[in-house]
């Protein structure tokens, strides 16, 4: 029989993946439990990338209107533009006329006995200023109404603050579950593989004797936590793919919720991917090498 050194992957792997089927059931609920963390780890994270391009959407879509005094004569309403593009946080002004106003909400409806006896002059000059930061919105409101002859404005501040309010929660959900869920999935391979462990315990400890290197006894262990964690991450990624396509689905077929964007998977698989890949086999190597230290102590 020839003699095995750490090289000889084939026999560690076999031997790995022996191990992992010998404790069948725990085996299947490590693999389970580390899939669901990866599942909500996925989901948090998925959930605040969407939430990050709504906002940036918003940002690059959204504007408040100022409207002009109506007493204003149309070339005191333009001069207002100057003030309005130094105030900070806006991006650009645009003016525009009653006229364009009535034309615009005209274009809106399809029946015109809507908007035929309308006369333009209920409609007021006005600025659609958009913004650089809309998290920034309020206090440029403020400043907006600061200005000598605008008469109001017109912002959606709930909606900005809500995607804002959306995007920080998820955040901050996202990293807190992220550092406990691998803890707890690093536990739950690391007992599942120490029962493996314990279970040879007799023949770590002759191996030992004999003169099996540390290594020869730890590598079987730690292919079967990279079975564990490798199995668990393609898991995850294919149930991942299904939640979130049928999610995109349910939002894209509602008439409350469809104007959300919602970022297509295919644009973010690999990263996704790779990210569960890193995440499992973190979580199956840690975990063997937890579990297997103190055995070789003998």
């Amino acid at each position: 029989m020839r003699k095995r050194d750490h090289h000889d992957i084939g026999y560690f792997m076999s031997e790995g993946a022996k191990n992992m089927f010998t404790h069948g059931f725990m085996s299947f609920a490590a693999i389970g439990i580390t899939v669901a963390c990866l599942l909500i780890m996925g989901t948090f994270t998925l959930v605040a990338v969407n939430a990050d391009a709504n906002l940036k959407e918003l940002e690059d879509t959204n504007e408040i209107l100022a409207f002009v005094d109506e007493t204003l004569t149309i070339a005191q309403a333009k001069a207002l533009g100057t003030k309005l593009e130094r105030i900070d946080n806006v991006a650009s002004v645009e003016f525009i006329t009653r006229e364009e106003a009535m034309e615009t909400f005209a274009a809106k409806y399809e029946d015109e006995a809507l908007y035929q006896d309308l006369d333009s002059e209920i409609f007021r000059h006005r600025y659609a200023i958009r913004l650089v930061d809309i998290s920034k919105m309020a206090e440029t409101v403020g400043d907006v109404l600061l200005v000598d002859g605008i008469a109001r404005v017109n912002a959606y501040e709930e909606v900005s603050n809500g995607f804002i309010t959306m995007r920080n929660i998820a955040g901050v959900v996202c990293l807190s579950l992220v550092a406990i869920l691998l803890l707890v999935s690093i536990f739950i391979i690391a007992n599942t593989i120490k029962l493996t462990t314990f279970d040879r315990r007799d023949e770590i400890a002759i191996m030992k004797m004999v003169g099996a290197s540390n290594g020869f006894i730890r590598w079987p262990f730690v292919y079967e936590g990279f079975l564990m964690g490798l199995l668990s991450a393609l898991i995850a990624f294919f149930l991942q793919w299904g939640l979130y396509g049928a999610i995109t689905r349910g939002i894209l077929g509602s008439d409350t919720i469809s104007l959300i964007q919602v970022v297509p998977f295919s644009s973010m698989w690999f990263m996704v991917a790779l990210v569960f890949l890193i995440a499992g086999l973190v979580i199956g190597v840690g975990g063997s090498l937890s579990a297997i230290r103190q055995f070789l102590k003998v």
